[in-house]
């Protein structure tokens, strides 16, 4: 794995040059300008503080694209994460955070080594889609407080909304207004502006500064430290194993949802770029990212589609962009951490309002809806549901599991028609042939034979009654399982047990490899099996004499 990282890098800096260089940079820049709002957004909105989004973006930069699998990912802290963030926050501490990161680390470390980068496959897409929808929700309910100016309680988002029945809910109008101003401006910003400044960065530094001029009443991110090893951030002496113990189910669920983040937005980065991301690689890289965040006081890190999808299109050539736009950070937190300590909180909950809104796959919704594919529409609603009101493990767990049983009720359909024999579609006249098929049925079988479909195939007893000569068309058959041929065994014995003739025709390879492994072609006889149903017809003349 080492070799094959060694020799993508040397390929990706094949012809490195000065141009080169200045493009990286450039790209760097512009990535940091509109990673800087989002990682202080995102800090305060998961529980922790805007320093700590700001240091979790500088190191993911410094580290996970130095490690990366491919050149254009650009990680750092995202809505999605801080989603599940707030309640860990509430419910163990700053602490929890920092150990369940360390655990997460691990684990996707440990999932890149044993090469398990292709497991999000298996993962629906409404499923997906669902999921990020309903971490949309949470962040847009986890900012009410910031910004209405209010007051809530609880653990989770939805516990938080609801103690508003007791709390009262009295709006600091300052704070609606600036918060309203972010959402606007962000809306309506011209798009082609936003090659030259984030819209979210204007709106930011506007809101900023109206807040200072007019000396506005409205809270704020407060002190941002001028370092990379805060106060608050883990020591060893912090581990235990009764807290590791507790921590594990949370860290599951970071360690799941920055998998898919990552590989997702490397797999949309990769359409854009032409050049494949090495899903492995990219698990080592956010593995070793997240055991060292929590050491410099950082929250969990992921690949961003939205900062990725800017140093593509900002002209990235290497993964310097990430490390660049890591480093202009960190000069941001040196030179202007007095100003970006007064920037107000609701203007920062207003980014995330519109994150929020732009997060949900509008594209994908409308499609799932407007064609009316009911698992797909139940795949989407029931993860979104589990997301909002348990968690994201849980909700994974539920759209896979409405998935697979929309997938087997699928793939487990199965079509048996029948027809009686009628030798003069193939233009036989003779006169034996068409007496010895006067009494033959030929029984077409389309689709899985598995243990789903055991009943249908009890049933051809039935439906052949009465016939001296039963041929089984099963060119269609993809595939059959041990409850199946269990069954046609039962089956075929049945009806040579009443003296019908039987014969299995055109068997795919895969099915014929089943039909020997489960001793079926034993038992029924090499000799009836057939090209096709036209060449049992066509060689064989006596009633009880096949020969293939």
């Amino acid at each position: 794995m080492l070799g094959s990282f060694g020799d993508s890098l040397k390929q990706e800096f094949k012809g490195y040059n000065a141009s080169k260089l200045t493009q990286d940079l450039m790209a760097g820049l512009t990535v940091a300008a509109v990673a800087l709002p989002l990682a202080l957004a995102f800090g305060v909105s998961s529980g922790a503080d805007a320093a700590a989004g700001l240091i979790t973006a500088i190191i993911a930069g410094l580290v996970m694209s130095g490690l990366s699998g491919g050149y254009y990912q650009i990680s750092g802290p995202t809505g999605a994460m801080a989603a599940i963030l707030m309640s860990l926050v509430a419910t163990y501490g700053l602490n929890g955070v920092y150990i369940a990161t360390l655990i997460a680390g691990i684990l996707l470390l440990l999932s890149g080594i044993l090469r398990l980068g292709k497991l999000t496959a298996f993962i629906p897409a409404p499923v997906i889609t669902g999921f990020t929808s309903g971490i949309a929700v949470i962040i847009a309910l986890g900012q009410i407080d910031n910004f209405f100016g209010t007051h809530s309680q609880g653990t989770s988002a939805i516990s938080k909304l609801f103690s508003y029945a007791h709390l009262g809910f009295s709006p600091n109008l300052t704070a609606v207004l600036l918060g309203a101003f972010v959402v606007l401006f962000m809306v309506f910003f011209p798009k082609k502006w936003s090659a030259v400044i984030p819209a979210s960065l204007l709106s930011i530094i506007l809101a900023t500064a109206a807040s200072l001029f007019l000396q506005l009443d409205v809270a704020v991110v407060g002190e941002i430290p001028k370092t990379l090893i805060p106060e608050s951030r883990l020591t060893l002496s912090a581990l235990n194993i009764k807290t590791l113990g507790e921590l594990v189910t949370p860290a599951f669920s970071i360690a799941i949802l920055g998998m898919i983040e990552s590989l997702l937005c490397g797999a949309s980065a990769g359409r854009m770029t032409g050049v494949r991301l090495n899903s492995n690689q990219e698990l080592i890289a956010q593995g070793v990212g997240n055991i060292l965040l929590p050491f410099f006081g950082g929250i969990p890190a992921t690949a961003a589609i939205a900062r990725t999808s800017v140093a593509v299109k900002s002209g990235a050539q290497t993964r310097l962009v990430g490390i660049f736009h890591a480093v202009g950070l960190l000069i941001s937190m040196f030179l202007l951490a007095p100003i970006m300590s007064q920037i107000p909180l609701a203007a920062l909950a207003g980014v995330l309002m519109v994150t929020a809104w732009r997060m949900n796959e509008w594209e994908s919704i409308h499609y799932i809806f407007s064609h009316k594919f009911k698992g797909a529409m139940l795949e989407f609603v029931a993860t979104m549901a589990a997301t909002i009101v348990f968690d994201l493990t849980i909700a994974i767990l539920v759209g896979v599991v409405i998935g697979l049983v929309f997938l087997v009720t699928r793939l487990s359909f199965i079509e048996i028609n029948y027809e009686d024999v009628d030798m003069s579609r193939m233009n036989v006249t003779d006169p034996v042939l068409c007496e010895r098929y006067s009494n033959a049925k030929v029984v077409y079988i389309t689709g899985p034979m598995i243990f789903a479909n055991t009943q249908a195939i009890s049933d051809i007893a039935e439906k052949v009654k009465g016939a001296d000569t039963v041929l089984f068309s099963m060119r269609g058959v993809s595939n059959i399982d041990i409850s199946c041929a269990q069954v046609l065994r039962e089956l075929i014995e049945g009806l040579r047990s009443q003296g019908v003739d039987v014969a299995l025709c055109g068997l795919p390879t895969h099915t014929m490899k089943m039909m020997q492994r489960t001793d079926l072609k034993e038992i029924i006889g090499e000799e009836n099996f057939y090209w096709s149903v036209e060449r049992v017809l066509l060689t064989n003349r006596a009633k009880g004499k096949f020969a293939a």
